[in-house]
């Protein structure tokens, strides 16, 4: 008997339909996409590997993802793991913030099934496309015995950590990479092999948080840059700041002095570096200030995780010892 998957269809290239095979690059521009039955029925995986249930859920470019929309996954992700019959769930999504919204619903879900994100960096009638080998890779990883429960992004025959993973290229299709930790494991044709284990669990929070989460802005580091988008950011009701900061984590004077200026005004404030990998140093400068290291996250991942935190009510303190955590 085939496992039971479901299929959850958020659009992006994944489901995208260009003008002819050639049209590789500005494909939106027709703004047509499948939907989850249309894509699984086009690509003939129905009945194969599994026993696919598709759930229409939107039709977006990942672009125009929401935190409401990121709330509706995953009362759709609990709905669905009510049946004991279903062995994993299959997200599809556009590749611009995928994986924001992997690591998001890795914060909220806390299911005794797996569920996996997969897009693809061609579209569904381009040449020599992802959108296939990727769907049935993450459908063979959903529905894998020998997977842990977790949430899980899985992209050119790759399985990566929704706390690692990061899109790296515009266009190629090997663009995912988890570029300090690597994979956590391959898709060899039928064969899903773990090669490491993710280290720790990300906090759980209350998925109810995602309707309604506060004002976080990122403040990206640049030779010369002054406290103008920090000010403007305090200035606009922001209860957090990331600081997007030159590696190994550390932002301008003129921005440091601005950070210290919004703690010392309430605002929670993390440090996080632009390089994409390693550790942010806790530098004795920033804790005098106040600012908190953002440990490996990159500024978007960072400013979820703060929001999240900032939403249930932690302590500053609760929220450094979060941040810090492996």
């Amino acid at each position: 008997m085939l496992p039971k998957i479901a299929f959850i269809g958020t659009g992006g290239t994944i489901a995208s339909i260009g003008s002819d095979q050639f049209d590789l690059l500005d494909y939106n521009a027709g703004e047509k996409r499948l939907d989850a039955a249309s894509l699984i029925e086009r690509v003939g995986l129905q009945a194969t590997i599994a026993d696919i249930v598709p759930v229409n859920f939107r039709r977006i470019d990942s672009t125009a993802m929401t935190p409401g929309d990121w709330a509706d996954l995953a009362d759709t992700c609990y709905g669905l793991a009510e049946d004991p019959e279903l062995k994993g769930i299959v997200i599809g999504h556009g590749t611009a913030s995928l994986e924001e919204t992997a690591w998001a619903l890795s914060l909220v879900l806390d299911l005794d099934i797996p569920v996996t994100l997969t897009g693809s960096m061609r579209p569904l009638t381009g040449i020599s496309t992802d959108a296939n080998a990727n769907l049935a890779a993450a459908i063979r990883v959903a529905a894998a015995p020998n997977l842990p429960p977790g949430v899980f992004v899985v992209v050119n025959d790759e399985i990566h950590a929704p706390r690692s993973v990061t899109k790296t290229h515009t266009l190629r299709l090997g663009a995912f990479q988890s570029p300090w930790t690597g994979p956590l494991g391959v898709v060899d044709g039928p064969h899903v092999r773990l090669t490491r284990a993710e280290q720790g669990r990300p906090p759980l929070f209350p998925r109810s948080l995602l309707r309604d989460l506060p004002r976080v802005d990122i403040a990206y580091s640049h030779v010369g840059a002054d406290g103008c988008a920090i000010n403007a950011f305090v200035a606009a009701g922001a209860r957090g700041i990331v600081s997007a900061g030159f590696g190994p984590g550390m932002a301008t004077p003129a921005e440091i002095a601005a950070l210290g200026a919004a703690v010392e005004a309430g605002i929670t404030v993390v440090q996080s570096a632009r390089t994409g990998a390693g550790l942010v140093v806790d530098s004795a400068r920033h804790r005098s200030l106040g600012i908190i290291a953002g440990g490996d996250l990159n500024p978007q991942k960072a400013r979820i995780l703060l929001s999240l935190c900032l939403a249930r009510g932690d302590s500053r303190d609760e929220i450094e010892r979060i941040f810090q955590a492996p």
